[in-house]
Parts: C-alpha cells; structure tokens; sequence
C-alpha cells in the first residue's frame, strides 16, 4: 500500500514577520500510524526539498508520543528535508493521499495548480483523499466531474472559527476553513474546540484539528486495507 502526503512550503504567517509551515504532530501521528502498519508513505511539497515546520507546533504542550519519536527518527528528518516535488508525482501511483494541516497550506496548497489537480485526479479514481485541520484548505478550488467544487453536498470538517480566534490567527489568515468550506458547499459540522472530529463521506476523509489527525489516518487505512 502507498500513500502519498503532501505538505505545504510555505513559511510565512501572512505580514506578521513569524513563521509557519505544517503542524508536526499532524504529520507524525499519521505517518507513524500508516507506517507501523506496513504502509509505504512518500512526502511531497510544492517546492521540494525541506518541508517548513511551523514553529508554534514545537512548542512544549504540541508534543505528543508521536512528535517526540519523530524528533529522535533521523530517517523520518531525513524525509522532511528531502520532500519531492509535487509536479514528479502522479495519482496512478498511489492508493491514498493525506494533506496535514498547520497554516502553510491556506496559502499555498489553497491556490496551487498541481496540488489541485492532483486531487481531482484522486477523486476521479475514486481513491481516498485526507485532510485535517487547515489542510481542507487545500480542497478550495478543487472541482468534482460535473465542474462543482468537490465538498459540494459531502459531510465536511475543518479547523473551526473558534479555534482560529484562540489561536489569534483570524485576522492574520487569507481565509477561515470554516467557512470557505460552507461557501463551497460543504455540509460543515463539528465538535467542541480541540477535541475529536472526524468525517468520511465516500473518498473524502476530513478532520478537524491536531487531536483528529491519528483517526484521520485510521479512516484512511481502513479504506485502503
């Protein structure tokens, strides 16, 4: 089994002066759950090359198991200094893709070409497609068969407006995933701020925040197993 993870490059808090990137907890937790399980898992950005972690997710109380094992796995270092580039990669090649999330995407993944194509070419082979936190962010322009935007009538869930204002990011982000998911479509829901949320309506997969990542994957391997 292959799985595909693309992770955003852009590192950039909007004009703030800091930096973000993807969330680590959210790549680690579904990386070690898909790979303890066998699974092969390739990492792809925009850019190539080294994927930016966001600095606020190495903070002490974003650490988990998982972070702390990914801190400690030179060959897991080695994957997030050495992403490939998106445009190399082709759907046919993989059975699932999962986009962790971190606030890098909404202005990266959000808008880019490749990555949107990329998932419309999961979606038309009907292979499982995985987001969790900001990385729904990446669902945006993305378009089903019939030229509607994907998460038009699917169950969907994204980082929610509350947990943006806790973080004091809302004015700083280009949009809330909330709600360019309800203007696409979606049929948003969600659980109480940082606690368990996920979603799976046919191959779209969605969670809602770093504590959904690991159930993120399980759903995802359960529809590859």
């Amino acid at each position: 089994m292959k799985v595909l993870f693309v992770l955003t490059s852009h590192d950039k808090l909007g004009d703030t002066g800091e930096k973000t990137g993807f969330w680590v907890e959210e790549f680690a937790a579904p990386y070690y759950n898909l790979l303890d399980k066998g699974v092969d898992v390739t990492v792809a950005t925009p850019k190539g090359g080294k994927a930016p972690i966001d600095p606020n997710s190495e903070g002490e109380d974003a650490q988990t198991e998982d972070t702390k094992r990914f801190y400690k796995d030179e060959a897991a270092q080695k994957v997030i200094d050495n992403t490939l580039k998106l445009e190399t990669l082709n759907a046919d090649e993989f059975d699932a893709v999962f986009y962790p999330g971190g606030h890098g995407p909404l202005w990266d993944l959000a808008e880019n070409k490749t990555s949107i194509a990329l998932i419309e070419a999961f979606n038309k082979q009907d292979k499982p497609i995985a987001f969790v936190c900001h990385a729904p962010a990446a669902l945006k322009n993305v378009k089903n068969e019939n030229g509607e935007p994907l998460m038009k009538g699917k169950k969907v869930t994204g980082f929610t407006n509350t947990e943006e204002e806790a973080v004091q990011l809302t004015e700083v982000v280009p949009f809330l995933v909330e709600d360019m998911l309800k203007e696409k479509g979606g049929i948003y829901s969600k659980s109480g701020d940082w606690e368990v949320h996920v979603l799976k309506d046919g191959n779209l997969i969605t969670g809602q925040n770093p504590a959904s990542s690991n159930k993120t994957a399980e759903k995802l391997y359960e529809s590859i197993k």
